[in-house]
């Protein structure tokens, strides 16, 4: 029978899961205002394809961060403390990107929209570049001492091994973005985005394979959870393969579900390759924060587990009725502030 211990690994898991499969194409499409879009009309329909749903998808985040700090207090501790610097960052890029978007359209300048539309790009390319960073740290271990305190230097953080996650994760999102785009807008805008996200399939199978490959050099992911990784691997490969194909075919709808998939399945591995732990250690595995170690007592997870499985309905309730509410496609005369 799963504990409460597992039982909010699990949670948690599902919630950072979500913020990526949502929250990643919000940053695809924010990154596409700058690489896709040829005109101002392009961008501010690129802008309103998400508009409706970026606020809602970000919660995501933050509900995760709320569980982590309930559940895990010495895993939010440690992990919010040891990479403040790139958290920060990504805070910043997060609260920028939402700014431009309710302020690009407040000025009747040029250069007015341009530098919003430069915090747009980097507020969407940051993140994800930097999670990737964060998450990969994560598998491959930082030094943790027996106080649970990180005391980590740059390149503990910044490394081959890293930075070629976070570039991972942002071309992922990319791709997973103009998907997306496809299914928001009509005519050449869609055409464009659905030929860019082919011809960047290529160079995403490359960093995947890569990352995969170093991950079982770099890690003892593949030494705990050897057999189900390989599984997920097998089921990767196969949602790869089948969002090459729908895109190749214009079935839009099934290639966005397929690059859902996949981001869906890369950090679900990640959480596989930890558990039971929750951050390892590379001073010793003794070090290593776990899901015992690491969290409340049993009350505090037994009331937060009845108030969770209480409100979770009517959370998930609002966000899919608004995802129909806002179903229809967007076009240059949507005459919206952005």
């Amino acid at each position: 029978m799963m504990s409460l211990n597992e039982l909010w690994f699990l949670l948690i898991a599902v919630l950072f899961v979500g913020f990526f499969f949502l929250e990643g194409f919000d940053f695809g499409v924010g990154m596409s205002t700058t690489i896709l879009a040829k005109n101002d009309t392009e961008r501010r329909v690129l802008i309103n394809s998400i508009g409706p749903f970026w606020d809602a998808n970000e919660v995501w985040l933050i509900t995760a961060g709320g569980a982590m700090f309930a559940a895990f207090p010495h895993w939010y501790a440690t992990l919010f403390s040891g990479f403040y610097t790139p958290l920060v960052f990504v805070l910043l890029a997060l609260i920028g990107r939402g700014v431009a978007f309710e302020f690009r359209g407040k000025v009747a300048s040029e250069t007015w929209k341009k530098t919003w539309d430069i915090v747009i790009f980097c507020g969407s390319l940051l993140p994800p570049l930097l999670f990737g960073v964060v998450f990969a740290c994560l598998i491959q271990g930082v030094p943790i001492g027996e106080d649970m305190n990180m005391n980590a230097g740059l390149f503990d953080v910044v490394n081959a091994y890293t930075l070629l996650g976070g570039i991972t994760v942002v071309v992922l999102c990319l791709v997973h973005g103009l998907m997306f785009t496809t299914l928001r807008v009509l005519g050449d805008l869609q055409d464009r985005a659905r030929a860019m996200a082919k011809k960047l399939l290529i160079p995403l199978a490359i960093l995947m394979v890569g990352f995969a490959v170093m991950t079982y050099f770099n890690t003892d992911v593949f030494e705990v959870r050897g057999t189900i990784l390989s599984v997920v691997a097998v089921v990767g490969v196969i949602a790869y393969l089948l969002a090459a194909f729908f895109i190749s075919r214009k079935r839009d709808g099934w290639a966005f579900g397929m690059t859902g998939a996949i981001i869906a399945i890369s950090f679900t591995s990640i959480f596989i390759g930890l558990f039971p732990r929750v951050m390892v250690s590379s001073i010793s595995d003794a070090y290593s924060l776990t899901i015992t170690n690491a969290a409340s007592g049993q009350y505090s997870l037994k009331v937060m587990s009845i108030i969770a499985l209480t409100l979770l309905p009517f959370v998930l309730g609002y966000q899919i009725w608004s995802y129909f509410v806002f179903h229809k496609r967007v076009n240059a005369k949507d005459h919206l502030e952005y």
